[in-house]
């Protein structure tokens, strides 16, 4: 009788999983069957500034003295009362100086972790929109990059991106702490100031394209492949049909001018540096992109917004949250499946994209 009752205990308990799983199931499928709404994503803003401060403060109570700790405490407590009490005219004063120190701005910072797509310039353009928003004169922006390029469309509207903040008067520093090359480099020479890592890998100016061709194997099996077009080189390349010497040449055309205008963008914004030295698409470390002009100073994106909280500049990160469609965590899970990670690896195989690498 026992055995009965814990069997029915089970079977219980398996209905009731099975149901929940299955509810589940089709409320996701239900949810993503649905025609999908455009919702805006959301700015996240962290005060940076603050978190060091509370960080500073935490280490203070556990290396200090307790009595030591609370005399400090209150020496804090009574700066900022001080600061509080000042008459209008002293708070102007105040305002004044730290203007002329250039001390009163505040410093936003964004990250760009960019792929060879450069999708993630759905992301910065938000951001930047957000900044734009509100920026006033003094303001600065810190960029920290992380990308070894992409395609030259997608890395040049990133680009462009940065330089709508150039173009409204703020200064902007741009951070490589560990790659910006290419279409990455692309977008850091657009900054005022270029801070680099000693092994972080910068430059690869250069423009590389490369497309498979199967017209030999389709012919060993007697497979025959048409192709037609309107523009004497609308097709230069193909993938499946016989490459001529002329569309070679025309393609390699296309791979120059991209590179041009990629030199050209290069030194416009870094006049100093011998364009033709270093645009051979080969990169440097740090410290000898240091010396060949193409990064200004050596250093971390750590070193860099450390330095502005020490200058008692309000630091803050800005970064965009797309919106959440229902079922999106389960499609992601299913997209970096083995099925889904080689999907992806052969349509990029075999786009004809032109990439800054």
């Amino acid at each position: 009788m026992e055995y009965l009752i814990d069997l029915g205990l089970f079977l219980a308990k398996t209905v009731v999983i099975v149901l929940a799983v299955g509810w589940i199931i089709a409320t996701i499928a239900a949810q993503m069957q649905r025609p999908r709404e455009h919702h805006r994503g959301q700015i996240q803003v962290t005060d940076l500034s603050r978190e060091l401060e509370q960080t500073a403060e935490m280490m203070r109570s556990e290396i200090m003295e307790e009595k030591a700790f609370k005399k400090f405490l209150k020496a804090r407590k009574g700066k900022r009362k001080s600061k509080n009490v000042l008459t209008k005219g002293q708070q102007r004063s105040a305002d004044a100086e730290q203007d002329k120190e250039g001390s009163r701005g505040r410093v936003y910072v964004i990250r760009f972790r960019g792929g060879d797509e450069a999708e993630e310039v759905s992301h910065l353009r938000e951001e930047i929109t957000a900044i734009l928003s509100v920026a006033e004169a003094g303001d600065e922006v810190v960029v920290s990059l992380e990308s070894p390029g992409g395609v030259v469309h997608g890395y040049g509207h990133a680009a462009s991106q940065l330089q709508r903040l150039k173009d409204a008067g703020l200064r902007l520093t741009a951070t490589v702490d560990e790659v910006a090359a290419s279409g990455g480099y692309m977008m850091a020479c657009v900054a005022d100031d270029i801070v680099a890592a000693p092994f972080a890998i910068v430059g690869s100016i250069g423009v590389v394209a490369e497309i498979p061709n199967f017209h030999r194997l389709l012919q060993k099996n007697d497979i025959d492949v048409e192709q037609h077009t309107a523009g004497e080189y609308k097709r230069t390349l193909t993938l499946l049909g016989r490459n001529t010497e002329k569309g070679r040449r025309k393609f390699m055309e296309e791979l120059e001018e991209a590179h041009d205008l990629f030199k050209q963008w290069v030194k416009e914004h870094r006049e100093h540096i011998d364009i033709d030295k270093v645009a051979t698409g080969e990169y440097w470390y740090g410290r000898q992109a240091k010396a060949l002009g193409l990064v200004d100073r050596l250093g971390t994106t750590d070193d860099v917004l450390f330095n502005f909280v020490r200058q008692e500049r309000k630091v803050f990160e800005i970064r965009y949250e797309p919106p959440r469609q229902p079922g999106e965590h389960l499609g992601r899970l299913l997209h970096r499946s083995l099925a889904g990670a080689l999907d992806d690896t052969l349509s990029r195989w075999l786009k004809r994209e032109r990439y800054l690498r």
